[in-house]
This record gives C-alpha cells, sequence and structure tokens, in this order.
C-alpha cells in the first residue's frame, strides 16, 4: 500500500514538474506540457467558404495557443489555404487574408506581431484531394506552426 501511495505521489510530482515548465526545459513549445497543450487545441483553424472572417470553433482553438503562447517566447508561423475554387490569385489572396486574420486576433489578445509570421499557399498544398463540398471545407483553413 504505501508503494502505491509512494509511485502516485512521484507521478504527481513529475507531472506538476512538466506542467511548470521546470525540469531544465522551461516553456518550450517543444517542451512535453506545452506541445500537448497546443495538440489537444488542435492546430488547423478552418474558414466558411470566401470567408477570412473567424467562426467561433476558431476562436476557441487560438484561445488555447494564446494561453499557451503568453508563457513563453516561441515564434510561429500561420500558413493561410484555400480551397482549389477560384483563380490562383485569388485563393493566395483569400489565403493572405485567412492567415491575417488569425494574427490580428493573436495581437489583440496579447501575443506580439514580431512572434508571428503569415503566408500564403493560396490552393497549392490541399490536404484534401479532390472535389466537393467534403474536401473543399478542409482546405479552407489556417495551420499554425510551432
Amino acid at each position: 500500500m504505501n508503494k502505491l501511495k509512494l509511485a502516485s505521489g512521484a507521478l504527481a510530482f513529475v507531472f506538476a514538474f512538466a506542467l511548470t515548465g521546470c525540469g531544465g526545459g522551461g516553456d518550450r513549445p517543444g517542451s512535453g506540457a506545452l506541445r500537448a497543450a497546443m495538440e489537444a487545441a488542435g492546430n488547423v483553424v478552418y474558414f466558411d467558404l470566401d470567408q477570412s472572417v473567424l467562426r467561433p470553433d476558431a476562436r476557441r482553438v487560438l484561445d488555447a495557443h494564446i494561453a499557451v503562447l503568453r508563457r513563453n517566447n516561441a515564434s510561429i508561423r500561420l500558413e493561410g489555404h484555400a480551397d482549389e475554387r477560384g483563380t490562383r490569385e485569388y485563393n493566395l489572396a483569400l489565403g493572405e487574408r485567412r492567415a491575417n486574420s488569425v494574427a490580428d486576433y493573436m495581437s489583440v489578445n496579447g501575443i506580439s506581431g514580431r512572434r508571428i509570421e503569415t503566408v500564403s499557399y493560396g490552393e497549392e498544398r490541399p490536404v484534401a484531394l479532390g472535389s466537393g463540398e467534403f474536401n473543399w471545407r478542409q482546405n479552407r483553413r489556417v495551420e499554425i506552426i510551432h
């Protein structure tokens, strides 16, 4: 029984140690606790057709990333994407508006713009190949890269 209590206490200590950023690694985005928090939030926010306005589900994802980014000095890259519809030029501009929309939200909520890089790939890097709303919906996104 005492061994079980000791093991439980040790596990709790290690978990708390990781969450506080102690242990030599500090609060780096690659550290275990921060990586777990970011992965739990997801690294993609999605947009409606021809839109760069953040949806409520996107704001929840971003709020989780902002909370983590406030605890470190990491920089991020926001990669804007569009589905295959529209011209190449239009989709590059739309991807840029989407990435900038995410960057603006993060900046307003306390993340320095110097820590944020934006890039647009337009339709050039789809995650779902093929036509149809199911695929297009997955390609209308901004990926958060740490």
